[in-house]
């Protein structure tokens, strides 16, 4: 049965699914319960179709997905923090959206052009491609070495195993599975659309297109590779979409191993609590989208979110709270 390919992320402690036209959300209380909620989405993807366009839709993606990841970490931050918090509003998210992009290009863009500089001098001073390559190779190893680093934090050891959970009831549900703990368990912790392998396609994409800036001096070379990091998202995005499309050929999936084979440090094994939650934020998203689980799938019993949230901490839509900031779910969607 073809459907459309829903997406999601791992939040603290709960799992976010996304369709088409709405999100869903369950958490894990401190308490022991979940709470849950569904949320509309207005993408410009479904609006207009100029950004439909392959290269330009890649862009839009991303940033809906950064900025709706953004806030509901810091709301079900806000849940496990028994409902205290701040008023999420849109300067708060731009901030934490700026942080997090200038340290991810400052940590696997920057650094390792200046460690190659480095290298490349007191090595093989004076050829460009030698010092490119130095490049290459110390972006992989800072991107591998920060998961791993990241990793070995008790909370982020959490979130890879709900990640693990949101992947393996997405495989149920591609399979028209009922989604109960037993069908669900039987699915690996990886999928080919993970936001781990576009990570691992743009590191590749990169190496290539950052040769064009071999040989120049340093100023050009940090101006370029900030300037080009869209290109990169754009045409990782399209390569990603490709790769999900004709996943089904051997080829295609042996190319594609290298974000799975990492997906072995960014998602872990369940219990079948996490299995639970994320079943259960699947079902508000099924619901959202006129769509229902098949026959005999567990729907874990649940309460509002907004019944646990402090005041100053709304859900998308009630008064007073900012309005909802767009999230895409468009193929090949992002588990």
């Amino acid at each position: 049965m073809a459907r459309f390919n829903y997406g999601g992320q791992a939040l603290l402690e709960g799992v976010l699914m996304r369709g088409r036209d709405a999100i869903g959300v369950a958490i894990r209380h401190p308490d022991g319960s979940i709470v849950s909620t569904r949320e509309p989405l207005d993408s410009v993807l479904h609006r207009n179709r100029f950004a439909r366009a392959p290269f330009f839709r890649g862009l839009i993606v991303l940033y809906e997905t950064l900025v709706i990841g953004t806030r509901w970490l810091m709301r079900s931050g806000a849940v496990q923090a028994a409902g205290e918090g701040v008023e999420l509003g849109r300067g708060a998210i731009a901030l934490t959206m700026t942080l997090t992009i200038g340290f991810a290009v400052g940590l696997f863009v920057l650094l390792p052009l200046f460690l190659a500089q480095f290298t490349a001098q007191v090595t093989v001073a004076g050829d460009p491609l030698i010092q490119h390559l130095y490049e290459g190779l110390i972006r992989v190893a800072i991107f591998v070495g920060y998961l791993l680093v990241v990793s070995q934090f008790g909370d982020i050891k959490r979130v890879f195993r709900y990640h693990g959970a949101e992947h393996m009831t997405i495989h149920a549900w591609e399979r028209d599975q009922a989604l109960t703990i037993e069908n669900i368990r039987r699915h690996p912790t990886a999928h080919p659309r993970c936001g781990t392998e576009f990570l691992v396609v743009f590191v590749i994409v990169s190496i290539i297109v950052f040769s064009l800036l071999a040989g120049q001096d340093l100023v050009v070379s940090i101006l370029g590779r900030v300037l080009l990091i869209p290109v990169i998202a754009s045409v990782s995005y399209e390569i990603l979409r490709f790769g999900a499309k004709y996943h089904r050929f051997r080829l295609i999936r042996w190319i594609y191993m290298p974000g799975i084979w990492l997906q072995m440090i960014t998602t872990k094994q369940p219990d079948d609590s996490m299995i639970e939650v994320a079943v259960a934020s699947m079902q508000e998203a099924l619901a959202a989208n006129q769509e229902t689980a098949p026959e005999g799938s567990l729907d874990p019993e649940r309460r509002p979110l907004e019944m646990v949230l402090a005041p100053g901490v709304r859900a998308a839509g009630e008064p007073g709270s900012p309005a909802p900031t767009s999230s895409a779910s468009t193929d090949p969607g992002e588990p």
